[in-house]
């Protein structure tokens, strides 16, 4: 009986591995984008699109962003640009002002008074506008700070040439000029997230989100939704993806539209930003689980990939709590099967891990160069070396050696288990340190959390970020839209 607790606690303990397992598996179908990528049925288009633009105190950044988007390779006649002020503080309004004299029949102003009520209802305010009349063939949504690069907008557009498409995103990529750690941990992550794992949802028929900041939709999508964006959610841009598929029209991701945008950098910046997401991912798993594993001729999200892909995401964290457990519980049991099941788990998770760092130069190989040892710390130090000592045990032995011939202290059995139980514990401590992490900067001291983040990892300080999400969705806290401070460090990028 013994015997079979032990194996059933070596299954529960490996699981943890499976949500790097499937991103392989994503890994391994993204080779068919040539063939699932859309542009075979896309064709030169340039429908009427109205750019929406949602505003609160964008002052710093609304000049260039308006600048840019009139420059963009796109005829200007088929061009509004509306620029939805959302009871704006600042000098907002003037600059709109001066932009509407130079560009009148471009620009349009719309201020709502009562502001402060989140994006979604901001984007609803310039919807009800855009579609009150029949000029608009498109409706691009975007942020006021992201920069479109010069031909991103025809390139998104070419894929409504097909009446079956509903929607298309772009390619979100960090784009500050003052590139700090965290800065380049997120361009890092982008890549994988977007370059990556949405080139993968493409060859399977099924977006998971369209990006928040270059979402582009036919009229007829818009209208087929009913004209507005949902506000019960924190994940307004998630949900109009799953509704636009359900609703039987394709959405699409083109990688070669490529948009920058200015990320947060600052732990506690990344925090509020992804707490926000991850919250709204909750709410998004809550109102469509019906959805997923469910077959359907209409659409692909019931899709085994597309399911496997979202639920092990989103339960990562306590995939990660009940490894330790189990591991744990092998440690308490004296099992002879808790080294072997600890090192299965980290040789999936560092073959994983390596797999998608190699991936990840190849598709961006810019981002790859500038952010390859942001890439290799993604773990963390503390994660790395346990990855590199359960790949290559002699590592181990060379370092019990050292540390016994520096220190002069002998390793006893006794000191090599309390060493293996902490281990098992970094397991899902790990995210209760990347949370103190976030503490420290959120206390203002920036450069230690920054110092400290190398140590823990940015993979925890996600995990414990979508943990929290947990925790604040079955507390019912209140729905907050924190809005990412941004500086304006983007607008020199082309």
């Amino acid at each position: 009986m013994s015997r079979t607790v032990e194996w059933a606690l070596v299954v529960v303990a490996v699981i943890g591995a499976l949500p790097y397992v499937v991103a392989v598996i994503q890994l391994l179908i993204v080779g068919g984008h040539r063939y699932r990528s859309h542009l075979d049925r896309s064709a030169p288009y340039f429908p009427r699109t109205a750019i929406l633009v949602p505003a609160w105190n964008e002052a710093p950044v609304l000049r260039d962003t308006i600048e840019r988007l009139v420059a963009l390779e796109y005829p200007i006649d088929r061009l509004r640009i509306v620029v939805v002020d959302d009871a704006s503080t600042d000098d907002t309004p003037a600059v709109l002002a001066a932009m509407i004299e130079r560009y009148p029949d471009t620009v349009v102003h719309l201020r709502r008074e009562h502001g402060g009520q989140g994006k979604a209802h901001t984007l609803n305010h310039g919807l009800a506008h855009v579609l009150a009349d029949d000029w608009a063939e498109a409706v691009l949504i975007m942020d006021a700070d992201v920069v479109f690069t010069p031909p991103s907008l025809r390139r998104l557009t070419r894929h409504l040439a097909d009446p079956e498409v509903g929607a298309v995103t772009g390619y979100i990529k960090e784009g500050s000029g003052d590139k700090n750690g965290i800065r380049l941990t997120i361009a890092f992550e982008y890549t994988v997230a977007q370059a990556i794992a949405r080139r993968a949802q493409n060859v399977g028929g099924a977006l998971a989100c369209l990006a928040g900041g270059a979402q582009l939709h036919s009229r007829a999508n818009l209208e087929a939704i009913g004209g507005a964006i949902d506000t019960s959610t924190l994940a307004e841009d998630t949900v109009t993806t799953f509704l636009t598929q359900l609703g039987g029209r394709k959405v699409v991701f083109d990688p070669n539209a490529v948009v920058w945008a200015e990320e947060p950098d600052t732990v506690d910046g990344v925090w509020k930003q992804r707490l926000r997401w991850a919250r709204g991912n909750v709410q998004v798993t809550r109102r469509f689980h019906r959805v997923f594993f469910r077959p359907s001729p209409t659409h692909r999200l019931g899709g085994l990939l597309f399911g496997l892909w979202w639920y092990t995401l989103m339960a990562l964290p306590i995939l990660m709590i009940t490894s330790s457990a189990a591991l744990v519980g092998l440690w308490a049991m004296e099992s002879s099967l808790e080294k072997d099941a600890f090192r299965w788990l980290w040789i999936a998770n560092g073959l994983s891990f390596l797999f998608l760092l190699v991936f990840t130069w190849l598709v961006d190989p810019e981002i790859g160069w500038r952010a390859w040892l942001r890439g290799i710390m993604f773990p963390g130090l503390v994660s790395a070396l346990i990855i590199v000592g359960s790949v290559f045990p002699p590592v181990n032995d060379g370092l019990r050696d050292t540390f016994s011939d520096v220190t002069g202290v002998s390793i006893t059995d006794g000191i090599e288990r309390a060493v293996a139980l902490a281990a098992y514990l970094w397991v899902s401590l790990c995210m209760v340190a990347a949370y103190l992490v976030w503490r420290v900067d959120r206390a203002g001291h920036h450069r230690l959390a920054g110092a400290l983040l190398w140590i823990v990892g940015y993979g925890p300080l996600q995990c414990a970020i979508t943990f929290t999400g947990f925790v604040k969705e079955a507390r019912h806290a209140e729905l907050v839209w924190d809005k990412t401070v941004k500086s304006g460090g983007v607008a020199a990028r082309s």
